[in-house]
């Protein structure tokens, strides 16, 4: 847990990001517990790259949000500039990624042990839009920045608008 966990941002607040986006949900499922040596290097992979990325503002990552969605279960929610910055950071050799998954489909493969999967959603401009109420920064809106979700921002309706770069600001 993040100190900034703590902090709740009282009332009902929107997210700052205008224009395209992609949202990058990838994780990973443990299907034999007692492999452990296995899929704990499969786990161990994702903090260099996250280490990575975001000591890397020009990669194109936003940030990260981390669930666990079962005891078998971590999902990872990524924000993303566009998918030509995800998929160049994918594809590069010298970067953590591209060791990583040659590591896992050479180890693992498709013996059955540790899952892993992504889900890629390109988001166009106006096609998005958030609230918060009473909530510490999360998602989005952790990394664009929160504004008041008054004025422009008031309406999800608005909010698509704004996104899209086509509203008024509150």
């Amino acid at each position: 847990m993040q100190e900034t966990d703590l902090i709740i941002t009282p009332g009902r607040v929107t997210d700052n990001h205008s224009g395209p986006l992609v949202v990058f949900v990838i994780g990973m499922r443990i299907n034999h517990f007692h492999k452990v040596g296995r899929w704990l290097p499969v786990f161990k992979a994702m903090g260099p790259m996250l280490r990575e990325l975001y000591s890397n503002p020009e990669s194109g990552f936003l940030g990260t949000e981390f669930a666990l969605t079962s005891p078998r279960q971590i999902l990872l929610l990524q924000y993303w500039q566009d998918f030509d910055a995800l998929e160049t950071y994918a594809r590069n050799s010298e970067a953590q990624h591209w060791p990583a998954w040659t590591a896992f489909n050479k180890a693992i493969g498709n013996d059955g042990t540790v899952g892993i999967y992504h889900e890629t959603y390109a988001v166009a401009a106006g096609a998005h839009e958030s609230v918060y109420v009473n909530m510490p920064p999360f998602g989005l809106g952790r990394f664009a920045g929160l504004v008041p979700a008054t004025g422009s921002r008031n309406a999800a309706r608005e909010r698509m608008r704004v996104s899209a770069g086509t509203g008024g600001e509150a």
